[in-house]
Formats: structure tokens, sequence, C-alpha cells
């Protein structure tokens, strides 16, 4: 079972600015995870053009794998015979599953919501399938992920108030009876809440309240980075995230860009997931601690420099900026695989600089530096 220990706040004060971040560590039975952290997205059990060993370099404490998509393919049979999503991907390290509600979100013209719960028609081949939220736990209890989310409404930006409500509602019935069915089964995976509420700072507490009423091991917040702009996002989370339990994690689900990480740490989350590393890397988008940086402009054909001076990952150390604009262009499969391993290593040792800068009491003072030298 899951156990957070909060081992130190933040209490830095520089005029207006106060952060609140948070130094923790959750222990699992697949080991124990350092916060703040970043969890890679493996949608299929695969982080995209990464191995295992691609995983251990960049220092991956946890990755997150996607409940909607492995349901459908391989399917439960498959992982239930091969004793696992541990054992089927050789991954010994924690994971966590999500519940498909952001899936059931993206592909909203292919579900239908309901008290009962959610039902589809699967994006593969259009085949009928049901989740109700015990389902959707049963399908991560087969998966044996160390953490498991309640099934949610996810919905958009913009919704209307009585939207949002519809949707905190059905959220909320969900969570319960997920909750009760995770209890009755005696599972020794670890179940959390999903606070959902829109853009709308009265429902987001009303969500809140009742979700923190349900003893789950851990909470997050649902529902941001759907489409709004991104002080908007900042202010639905900083009006959050003080409302859910101190001892218990805090997890904000599908962000971000390294600038969105930063200030959501200094409002106090812990746990951070975004498929941005991955996918932007197969576009040819680069992380670096200036800014981004597209590797295939043309002002990087004769380029002898590593992508980033001040990076360790393999990519860094290895190959040119030249050499990765070559691969690129000629849509080479090494270049996903290369470009992927130097942002998933940007963003894990980035969420570690935070972790040091708190557990310094600097988390200002890093705060400030980071911002100061970026170009965009």
């Amino acid at each position: 079972m899951l156990k957070f220990d909060l081992l130190k706040e933040s209490s830095e004060i520089q005029g207006s600015n106060q952060s609140k971040a948070r130094l923790g560590t959750i222990t699992t039975d697949h080991g124990v995870i350092q916060t703040p952290v970043f969890m890679p997205v493996g949608t299929l059990g695969s982080v995209k053009s990464m191995s295992k060993e691609d995983l251990d370099h960049c220092n991956a404490q946890i990755i997150l794998g996607n409940t909607y998509h492995l349901y459908l393919r391989p399917g439960c049979e498959v992982i239930e015979h091969m004793e696992g999503l541990h054992e089927f991907i050789s991954w010994n390290k924690p994971m966590l599953t999500d519940s498909g509600g952001f899936q059931f979100f993206s592909l909203a013209k292919l579900a239908k919501f309901r008290d009962e719960g959610v039902s589809f028609q699967s994006h593969i081949d259009g085949s009928r399938h049901f989740f109700s939220p015990e389902k959707a736990v049963e399908i991560q209890m087969i998966l044996g992920s160390d953490i498991m989310m309640s099934l949610d409404w996810c919905i958009g930006y913009p919704s209307s108030e009585k939207q949002v409500m519809d949707a905190l509602n059905k959220t909320t019935l969900w969570a319960k009876r997920g909750f009760d069915f995770w209890q009755e089964k005696g599972s020794v995976n670890s179940l959390f809440g999903i606070i959902q509420g829109g853009m709308y700072k009265h429902l987001r507490t009303l969500s809140a309240r009742q979700l923190t009423d349900i003893d789950f091991p851990g909470f997050a917040i649902g529902g941001l980075s759907v489409g709004e702009p991104r002080e908007l996002m900042y202010e639905m989370a900083d009006h959050t995230l003080p409302l859910l339990p101190r001892d218990k994690p805090r997890y904000i689900m599908g962000v971000g860009t390294p600038e969105n990480l930063v200030e959501l740490v200094g409002m106090g989350c812990d746990m951070f997931d975004c498929v941005m590393p991955s996918r932007n890397a197969r576009n040819g988008q680069l992380f670096t601690n200036t800014g981004t940086m597209n590797i295939y402009n043309a002002k990087f054909r004769f380029d002898k420099n590593p992508i980033d001076g001040a990076c360790s990952c393999y990519t860094c150390q290895n190959y040119s900026r030249s050499y990765l604009r070559h691969l690129y262009k000629s849509r080479e499969l090494l270049a996903y695989r290369l470009n992927t391993i130097h942002n998933i290593y940007y963003y894990t040792q980035l969420m570690g600089k935070m972790r040091k800068a708190i557990e310094q009491n600097r988390f200002l003072e890093f705060k400030r530096e980071f911002f100061s030298i970026r170009s965009e």
C-alpha cells in the first residue's frame, strides 16, 4: 500500500512572492518515488521509442500507462496471463494508470456519459464497450499498477456552469462507487480521486470537499490544460491545491511545459504527467535550459555542438545538432529515440533541480534563475 511522507514544506517569502513547494517521498511496492516528480507517459506500456534502459538512464522514477488503450489492446486477458503490466513490459519501478476519463473526453464523439458509467466505441475497430467506475478499477487491478485513478468526467473549456456541474456530480458518484469497490476487493493497489469543477472556483471547492470526504490515499486535479488560457489554469490550480489534504500526494494531470512545472511546483503540487516531452521530440522540438529548439532549422546544418552543452544525457554526450538535424530531416527512426531521450532526461533533471532547491530552501531563487535565462 502507498505511503506518503512529507519531508519539507518551503517557507520562502520574497516580497509578494511566496513558495508553497513541497518535498516528499511516495513508497510503493515497486520502490520509493522522490517528489515532486514528473512521470513519462507510456500509453500502451511503452514510452514511445524508448527502452527500459533508456528510461533508467533518464532517471525515470515512475511511468504512466493508459487503461483505455491497454484494455483495447493487447487486452486484459493478455496482461493477466503475463502476470501484470510490470512483468509484461519488464518495468520493475512504480507505475500509475489513468482511468480512461481523459480518453473519453478526447474521443467524445465515440462516448456517451450516464450515471452508470461511460459507453463507447473503440477508435480501433468500432466495437462497443462500457466502463463503469467499478470496471475501471477492476481493469487497473488486473494491470497491477501501483497507483490507480478513479473514473472521472473530464470536461473541456469553455463549458457552461451547468455542464460542469453535471460532470462534477457524475465524477463524485463514480468516485464513491469506485472507492467502495476498491475497498471491497482489498486491493494492494492505491486509488486516487480526481477533482473536477472546470474553471469555476466554487465548483472546484465543492468537488474538493466531496472527494476529500472519501479517504483516498492521494488526490489529482483533472480538467486542466483542456484549452483554457495558461493564467486561468494557474488560477484554478492555485485555488484548488490548498483544498487538498496536506499529508497526501497532490497530482495535476496532463500538465505540461517546463514553465508549467516550475510554476505549479511552487504552488504545492507533487506529481505531473504529460506527453509533451516525447511527442514534441518526435516533432523535432527539444527542450533546453534556455528554451525550446527546433532541430530541423537550417541554422543547425553545420552545428557541431550538442543540443545543450549543460546536459549530460546520452544524446548530448554523443551527437551533434548537425547529425540530429540530418536524422530528423531524413525521417530516420533513430531521430525519435535520441530526441526523446534528451527531452525526458531534461524533464527528470528539471524535477531533480527543483527538489534540491526545495531542500536548500531556495526555490524562489531557482525559479527566478530558471525564467531569467529562457529565450521563449
